[in-house]
């Protein structure tokens, strides 16, 4: 699954980026790769000053290692090592009558031994929302129903929870509001009977 994860991610971000600077007319995306202390790297894209886009970011990551002390813990383990993988954006347009939009995606396997062979865990996780400055009711509507659409190809179920986890997690207590119109966010969804990794 890792490798096909990698592949899938490395397209994604070829199609995002190309679909914007299409959008965008002006700005290309400046592109920068990087590596983590530890275990992997990653391709981080730029695109700024633009017509359409004031800053977004499209950035990719494959990075492995030992599990840190933090992680250990969580999952009671004394030693372990891991791999993890995704995508994540932030877009913000020029015009304020656009909404700002943020998504991340990732997946992650959990091995007892360093050669990284055998797959001991595995899940995925991440979120889509959506912030407009203006609010335009079937702009929301529509990013909700693409979302739904998404979801209820894997199970009718998911969008619901997704959502509501969404809209628990970015709640901004001091404000009493949550983060624009919402969206999707989920964590440790592993692989079941009902659903594959694939």
């Amino acid at each position: 699954m890792k490798n096909r994860f990698k592949a899938y991610i490395r397209n994604l971000q070829d199609e995002i980026c190309d679909r914007l600077e299409q959008i965008d007319g002006k700005s290309r995306f400046r592109h920068d790769d990087w590596d983590r202390e530890g275990g992997g790297g990653g391709h981080s894209r730029v695109i700024e000053k633009g017509d359409v886009f004031e800053k977004g970011g499209v950035n990719i990551s494959s990075v492995h290692g030992e599990l840190p002390e933090l992680i250990r813990k969580r999952f009671e383990v004394e030693q372990g090592w891991f791999w993890a993988g995704g995508l994540s954006l932030v877009i913000h347009p020029q015009s304020p009558m656009v909404p700002t939009v943020h998504a991340n995606y990732r997946y992650f396997e959990l091995y007892d031994d360093s050669n990284m062979n055998d797959v001991r865990d595995q899940w995925f996780g991440g979120g889509a929302d959506l912030t407009p400055y203006y609010l335009w009711d079937k702009d929301a509507v529509h990013f909700h129903q693409v979302l739904k659409n998404a979801c209820d190809k894997h199970g009718k179920d998911l969008y619901p929870r997704f959502k509501k986890e969404c809209d628990e997690y970015f709640y901004n207590d001091h404000r009493s509001e949550g983060r624009g119109v919402g969206g999707l966010f989920f964590d440790y969804l592993r692989p079941n009977e009902e659903r594959s990794a694939e």
